[in-house]
């Protein structure tokens, strides 16, 4: 059965307080609907600055979330580590993990774009030393004993529920992301399906004398919405998919490779390209699929047609996958 998420981001281009408010809302009407049918994931990540509202604070609404649900696990892919203090994001991790019961999956990449490390003054010359910090923090506060940071001694409490610690990985699509996973005996999340990263990244596993493996994106993730009517769908929502196809565009210029990655000028190149889909529901079930990722607020995407898409996979989809 392809792995199942439903991936939120809310964006929402020129929305005042109060539509914010309520696609918020909504956004945990759908994660609770998604739970309670069988959706193995909810999916979110950090932005900041962003003129279209890009949600800044993936860790608010992943506690959000687990207090709607009961099952579903929240991976925040991925926080910006180096924009965190180390400290203070062991504990809001830890308090996660204990009010979820061990359902916050968190992937750890340092970004790329300046005017983020701008907005919080932080250095990013220094990103990759920063997030070496991070990582070597989370992992000493998670025992709950006595430890050096910053010439100091201090202790981290609570201790969180999974033991050894809450799901940690790296991300990137970097030799460094991979020998810095590796480093740390780290699980390593590439941003794209890069099977030579993969291994390097067990190469260097083998030099550190660490284990970790890989969760590695399948050759095609593309970002999935359901119609009844994809050519209506398209024709009255493709202008949301490529805002946000557009946005990521502007911020990867070159470096950073993404499973989401688009060239898409129009919506017809869109349409085309693949990287979202608009499918039937039995375009869904199909096969061909290694996982079936859902956005059913992409770009702005009005509430009632992300509700419509979201009914349409639980209740005729997602049965068929799992028979």
């Amino acid at each position: 059965m392809p792995i199942t998420v439903v991936r939120f981001n809310l964006v929402a281009p020129g929305a005042d307080a109060a539509e914010l408010g309520a696609r918020y809302r909504a956004a945990l009407e759908m994660a609770a609907y998604a739970d309670d049918r069988g959706v193995a994931t909810v999916q979110t990540e950090e932005h900041h600055g962003s003129p279209d509202n890009w949600l800044p604070s993936p860790f608010a609404f992943a506690g959000a979330v687990f207090g709607a649900t009961r099952r579903v696990a929240v991976t925040v892919s991925a926080i910006i580590g180096p924009l965190h203090d180390p400290l203070r994001l062991a504990e809001e991790i830890a308090v996660l993990d204990l009010l979820s019961g061990g359902r916050l999956v968190t992937v750890a990449g340092i970004g790329y774009r300046r005017e983020e490390y701008d907005l919080f003054g932080a250095d990013f010359a220094r990103r990759g030393r920063l997030q070496d910090e991070l990582l070597h923090t989370l992992l000493q506060a998670w025992t709950g004993e006595p430890f050096s940071h910053r010439g100091r001694t201090v202790r981290i409490t609570p201790r969180p529920f999974t033991e050894p610690h809450p799901l940690l990985l790296v991300g990137g699509s970097s030799k460094a992301a991979a020998r810095r996973a590796a480093r740390f005996g780290l699980p390593f999340f590439p941003s794209a399906h890069l099977p030579e990263l993969e291994a390097y990244y067990k190469e260097r596993l083998a030099d550190y004398g660490t284990r970790g493996w890989v969760m590695m994106p399948a050759a095609e993730t593309p970002l999935l919405h359901v119609s009844e009517d994809p050519d209506r769908a398209w024709a009255q929502y493709g202008r949301h998919f490529l805002h946000e196809a557009r946005t990521y565009a502007s911020w990867q210029s070159g470096g950073p490779r993404s499973a989401v990655t688009s060239s898409a000028t129009t919506v017809e190149e869109l349409r085309a390209e693949g990287v979202y889909r608009i499918l039937t529901p039995e375009q869904c079930a199909g096969p061909g699929l290694d996982s079936c990722v859902l956005h059913p607020l992409a770009g702005g995407m009005p509430v009632e047609e992300g509700w419509r898409s979201l009914q349409l996979f639980c209740e005729q989809v997602l049965p068929v996958l799992g028979s």
